[in-house]
């Protein structure tokens, strides 16, 4: 029998995770949108665990998955949660708890100072100070979000789906529209860090971790990103029940 079941709730997918103390198994998705009870049984038949560790962004779904699994202890990651970082920041209670989950990941994995670049349906950039503290971070539209708008938003452009540009000028539209997206992209993520760092004068060696879906495109393309964690936010929430379930749950 798993620790955990490890749930994380974004406005896109929702993620299942059976883990130990010490590692996360193999992530499962279900698109957030069409979630349903019956969904999540089915999805979970067969998983046997002791404890349910869950970080959620969409209060309905939210509503859903406590009620589907009312029955096993269940931990629901917010600003009040031990989470093995402390929390310099005006209210606490606004900051999404995928963003603490991995503020926890990226403090019980590598060293502080470190900024978490995480690339959802926004991207989000969440800065660890020197002190273990989490103070703040900075949000922007997504990838996906973005071209999605200009497919819907022009009568010619199509929906494309996200890969390396075969060249910074476009010999198509479709081409034109990758080398904008992903250069883009690449850009403002850099500018980002760019402007974190100079906020930071004692802090500017610090470690950037990327996760999200599109991390190993817009990574591939910038030296400024340490390393990629695929499953960064389901390492928050591991350490997270660690922390919380010290003994077997009963």
């Amino acid at each position: 029998m798993a620790a955990f079941l490890l749930i994380d709730n974004s406005n896109s997918f929702t993620k299942f995770a059976l883990s130990s103390r010490d590692a996360v198994g193999r992530v499962q998705r279900l698109p957030t949108r069409t979630l349903s009870a019956a969904g999540v049984r089915k999805a979970l038949k067969g998983w046997n665990f002791e404890a349910v560790i869950l970080c959620s962004v969409v209060p309905v779904k939210n509503a859903l998955l406590k009620k589907v699994l009312s029955k096993k202890p269940l931990l629901e990651v917010n600003a009040k949660t031990d989470l093995g970082v402390g929390i310099d920041y005006p209210n606490p209670s606004s900051i999404g708890a995928d963003r603490l989950a991995n503020a926890a990941a990226v403090a019980g994995l590598y060293d502080a100072p470190a900024v978490v670049v995480d690339f959802g349906t926004a991207v989000t950039f969440d800065i660890i100070s020197a002190r273990g503290d989490y103070v703040g971070g900075v949000i922007a539209p997504g990838l996906e979000a973005m071209t999605d708008y200009l497919h819907h938003r022009t009568a010619n452009l199509p929906k494309i789906s996200l890969l390396e540009p075969p060249g910074v000028i476009g010999k198509s539209t479709k081409h034109a529209m990758l080398s904008g997206a992903v250069y883009g992209y690449r850009g403002l993520v850099r500018e980002i860090l760019h402007k974190i760092r100079a906020s930071m004068p004692r802090a500017r060696k610090f470690k950037v971790v990327a996760t999200g879906g599109y991390a190993e495109l817009i990574a591939a393309g910038l030296p400024e990103i340490d390393c990629v964690h695929s499953k960064l936010t389901m390492e928050g929430l591991r350490l997270i029940g660690a922390r919380h379930f010290t003994e077997k749950p009963l």
